[in-house]
């Protein structure tokens, strides 16, 4: 997509405008925050659109030197150049004016649930969360676990946390679906190799001004906690269990001793999963189009597999297969796969773009 001269300069006047507005001082409340919002998504375009806008316009002044003798030389030499290096700089462009996802941005409640495989899928559920806080912390998010059931040997049969952060959403959305793994559980006596799986889902996390729940569609149960926690927590009717009536979903939460803690965090998960549903509705004629690209995030879906006798992690989406297994689940090394999934798909939609 090759962006017009009009185009560039519409870009950067909008930014200046931003810019001059939130220097102004005269913004305060949502309108700043706002603001705020529009000048950190349009930054990454404008800082692009400058640099290309900066090289068609050095490329046209050595055109015109090329009629001069003297300066000839060295403009030919300087045209090559920037004729090399504006393609690239033309794309960069092209994905940072790609249409964003609006929940980019966002926190994102972060689900993992132990699925086929027991014990050792369990297991394999809490590797899966150790790697996912590993990123967060190398990235400069905040993780904070909203509820947890633990298996009896260390795993978890459920995990859910929120994430906060820079563009949290925007780096793990390609993470739902089912996470494959092949290995010899500990349990295993013979030493035969196992395949378990489980299953993560993110969802972006919305303001409370996102979704508007009508306290009289809830229905809410107070129990007494069963599991691990303790003898106050399960001597005390403090678990919370949040049915919304008009959707059908249900959250459970007893992680704390406080029935209002828990209440608070039932909300916030529930919160979520109507926001996600509330995007999937707006979005349904999009939802082939979705499933062409990297992947629809569709929690059956099964995106990855981790093969330890081999030491190699394999995402399906987009056949990539990275012999580095310890670095993957140590944090440094999904990067690389965040990192290709969101390429992928950038090239895709760019693809999709320009028929």
């Amino acid at each position: 997509m090759n962006v017009s001269d009009t185009r560039l300069s519409q870009i950067a006047q909008r930014f200046a405008e931003l810019e001059a507005r939130l220097a102004s001082g005269t913004l305060e409340g949502d309108e700043f925050v706002a603001a705020s919002r529009d000048y950190a998504e349009l930054e990454p375009v404008a800082r692009e659109a400058a640099g290309v806008a900066a090289m068609r316009a050095e490329l046209a002044e050595l055109r015109e030197m090329l009629s001069d003798p003297e300066m000839k030389a060295m403009a030919a030499d300087d045209i090559d150049r920037i004729e090399r290096e504006l393609p690239d700089a033309e794309a960069k462009l092209a994905v940072a004016l790609l249409p964003r996802d609006s929940a980019d941005s966002r926190p994102a409640m972060l689900e993992i649930r132990a699925g086929t495989g027991g014990d050792e899928a369990a297991l394999f559920a809490a590797d899966l969360f150790r790697m996912y806080e590993r990123y967060a912390s190398e990235q400069g998010w905040k993780v904070e676990t909203i509820s947890a059931n633990a298996s009896d040997i260390g795993g978890f049969k459920e995990v859910v946390a929120n994430v906060s952060g820079q563009g949290v959403f925007a780096k793990l959305k390609f993470e739902s679906g089912v996470h494959r793994v092949q290995r010899v559980p500990v349990t295993e006596s013979g030493g035969r190799i196992h395949t378990s799986a489980a299953t993560v889902a993110v969802l972006p996390e919305p303001d409370e001004v996102d979704v508007q729940i009508d306290p009289g569609d809830l229905k809410i149960d107070i129990y007494r906690a069963s599991g691990a926690g303790g003898q106050h927590v399960n001597t005390t009717d403090s678990a919370v269990r949040i049915t919304h009536l008009p959707s059908g979903i249900v959250v459970t939460q007893q992680d704390e001793r406080s029935q209002h803690k828990n209440r608070a965090k039932a909300m916030q998960v529930l919160r979520a999963r109507l926001y996600e549903k509330m995007r999937d509705e707006a979005h349904g004629e999009e939802a082939e189009a979705r499933k062409a690209m990297v992947g629809s995030g569709d929690r059956s879906e099964r995106i990855r597999t981790y093969n330890f006798p081999q030491g190699r992690v394999t995402d399906h989406r987009i056949g990539l297969t990275l012999h580095k297994l310890p670095e993957v689940l140590e944090g440094p090394g999904l990067g690389e796969l965040v990192d290709a999934l969101i390429a992928e798909d950038q090239a895709k939609r760019l693809a999709a773009q320009n028929g």
